[in-house]
């Protein structure tokens, strides 16, 4: 068995601290992260037909995503703010499941990696869609929410076992 690899967010002493990315090289990295809401089919009828009463719920969930990813930094105390270069959000539908798949893509040139953003996005925008729908459905549940695959940087590509491509 191989030693785990260090903790980067902790000292040689244990307190928390911000990992130094200031010797690290800015190279191009991305990640992709995914999640679902599953709710009652009543409301995934709601949400399919875009006859919610708060309006279009899946448009206002991407915005939401897209403002989750770039204001990460203010929520994980430990992240560094990073100059986004780019957010994809993408949902789809499965109504035989009754749920809403969440999926974002996160990108920037910089030292260090966009996996929180990424995540960050998926949970906002699926947290968004609760806080429209939660009138008639109380009992929605978001879950498996993770990181699909990562690239760049200096521990390369990470593609979860499973993963979609």
């Amino acid at each position: 068995m191989s030693p785990s690899p260090a903790l980067t967010h902790f000292d040689s002493h244990g307190q928390a601290h911000m990992a130094d990315v200031g010797d690290k090289a800015e190279t191009h990295r991305s990640a992709r992260a995914t999640g679902v809401i599953r709710m009652q089919p009543a409301t995934f009828a709601l949400l399919a037909q875009g006859s919610a009463k708060k309006g279009d719920v899946i448009g206002v969930a991407r915005i939401a995503a897209i403002q989750g990813a770039k204001r990460t930094s203010e929520l994980v105390p430990l992240c560094h703010p990073l100059p986004i270069t780019r957010v994809a959000v993408e949902f789809e539908a499965d109504e035989a499941a009754a749920q809403l798949r969440c999926t974002a893509q996160v990108e920037t040139r910089g030292r260090t990696g966009v996996e929180m953003e990424a995540l960050t996005a998926v949970q906002v925008g699926l947290l968004t869609v609760y806080d429209m729908l939660k009138a008639v459905d109380r009992g929605m549940v978001i879950d498996g929410v993770r990181v699909l695959e990562k690239h760049g940087g200096k521990s390369g590509d990470w593609v979860a076992a499973g993963a979609p491509t």
